[in-house]
């Protein structure tokens, strides 16, 4: 602002308010202020079309936040039972007592457990047939504890998938229903002797909505699908290191019973 423009705003006159108008302004700003956007008002008024896709978004959601507690549930007990496991297996105990408490009719084993005791069985059963070599034992139970690591795997990747997909297509859902709100609300218009913002806004909020709808079912399932696939993948490093680790010995001990 330049010195003769400040002189010129500060030589000009002040009128004030009459004092009958202070008081609806001061009620005309408050409204202003307190006039916030209900988003159920929304929801309620808008077209058909953007309502049934905000309904079929939020079961996503529904459905995509059921996966998210169970899966950490799932991995928080695969690793307290890896722990576990591997604490008493590296302690020092005899395999043959370790098997017998996996093969307990009163327990459910899973992770690296399961995979000890499908090796540890398989390769005891071979081992009491007559002519086959200490190779043909290791083989068969490597085998066993393979399928075994695929289906503890596949328990672990269960639903991900699912996942996956809310978080990927939500998106493009919700821009769905974005279009469905333009168009009705440009059909609208069409019957409109002149244009205006009063009668363009609630169209045009209704289909923004159900874009924000989508971006808020998509980024908690795809936070979580990335964080439960590096779980999985860390679980799996780990089963196929003791499978390793539990393959060279019983080829040790293969050898000294040779």
């Amino acid at each position: 602002m330049s010195l003769a423009t400040a002189l010129i705003l500060a030589a000009a006159p002040v009128t004030e308010l009459p004092a009958e108008a202070v008081p609806a302004a001061a009620e005309a700003a408050a409204a202003g202020a307190g006039d916030g956007l209900n988003y159920l008002q929304l929801m309620l008024h808008a077209s058909l079309p953007v309502q049934l896709i905000v309904l079929l978004m939020l079961f996503g959601s529904l459905v995509s936040w059921v996966i998210i507690f169970r899966k950490n549930r799932v991995f928080a007990r695969a690793n307290d039972e890896a722990d576990e496991f591997e604490g008493r297996f590296w302690s020092g105990v005899d395999l043959t007592q370790l098997y017998r408490a996996a093969t307990d009719r009163n327990r459910v084993v899973s992770g690296l457990e399961a995979i000890f005791e499908a090796g540890f069985r398989e390769y005891a059963r071979l081992r009491q047939k007559k002519g086959l070599d200490s190779r043909t034992q290791l083989e068969g139970a490597q085998r066993a504890m393979r399928a075994t690591f695929a289906r503890e795997v596949d328990r672990l990747e269960h639903n991900l998938e699912l996942l996956a997909n809310i978080g990927s297509t939500a998106p493009y859902v919700g821009l769905v229903g974005t279009v469905f709100g333009i168009m009705v609300t440009m059909h609208g218009l069409s019957t409109e002797q002149s244009a205006s913002i009063a009668a363009v806004a609630p169209g045009i909020s209704e289909a923004l909505f159900a874009t924000a709808i989508g971006l808020f079912v998509a980024i908690p399932a795809v936070w979580a699908y990335n964080r439960f696939a590096t779980r999985v993948e860390r679980l799996s490093v780990r089963y196929e290191s003791f499978a390793e680790e539990f393959s060279s010995i019983l080829q040790r001990q293969s050898h000294v019973e040779e």
